[in-house]
């Protein structure tokens, strides 16, 4: 297996060989280091990873509290047969019962669908950050309308991420978005 890592515009690729999820993670890290990114994202990228890895869409998120992990969690809708767990859910699913939202910020590599925005507006998580939106613009509009602040990183590797998984795996992202090309029953 070869796994291609592009940093910041080709400036710099990484070809790993025959290498295990954690080694390609603890890769990623060092060089995200380099980079300067931060580290939220770091791990919500890491998380999306996680979920290629095991087959399925590579979205990841992470709920920060007074600049502490609260959670993290990753698309799981392929992995788990569940139409409903996008990484943002998946990530608060992990976090369990908080109390409140107020001083948190969600981090997701990809901008929340409309589903995952109703769940932020619903909690009134105040801020999101997202890796990138051009491969799928999602709920932004909606989630500044109910007041949270949505900052949008367009990260190239974000981008790409996406770019190639959409590329590979069309059916799957079609029916992610909820664009099933299937003819309805």
């Amino acid at each position: 297996m070869f796994v291609l890592l592009p940093i910041k515009d080709n400036d710099l690729k990484i070809i790993v060989y025959k290498v295990n999820f954690l080694q390609i993670y603890f890769l990623f890290e060092i060089i995200l280091d380099i980079c300067g990114m931060d580290k939220f994202m770091q791990t919500a990228i890491a998380q999306a990873l996680k979920s290629r890895s095991e087959g399925g869409i590579p979205i990841g998120s992470v709920l920060v509290k007074n600049e502490e992990i609260v959670a993290e969690g990753h698309n799981k809708r392929v992995q788990e047969k569940n139409p409903i767990l996008h990484g943002e859910m998946d990530c608060l699913n992990n976090a369990g019962r908080i109390g409140n939202y107020r001083n948190t910020v969600i981090y997701s590599t990809l901008m929340p669908c409309y589903m995952c925005a109703g769940m932020i507006v619903q909690f009134k998580i105040p801020k999101v950050i997202v890796g990138e939106s051009r491969t799928f613009p999602g709920a932004r509009a909606f989630m500044e309308s109910h007041g949270v602040e949505v900052i949008d990183l367009d990260l190239p590797e974000c981008v790409r991420m996406m770019e190639e998984f959409i590329e590979e795996c069309p059916e799957l992202w079609n029916e992610d978005i909820g664009n099933s090309i299937e003819a309805d029953s």
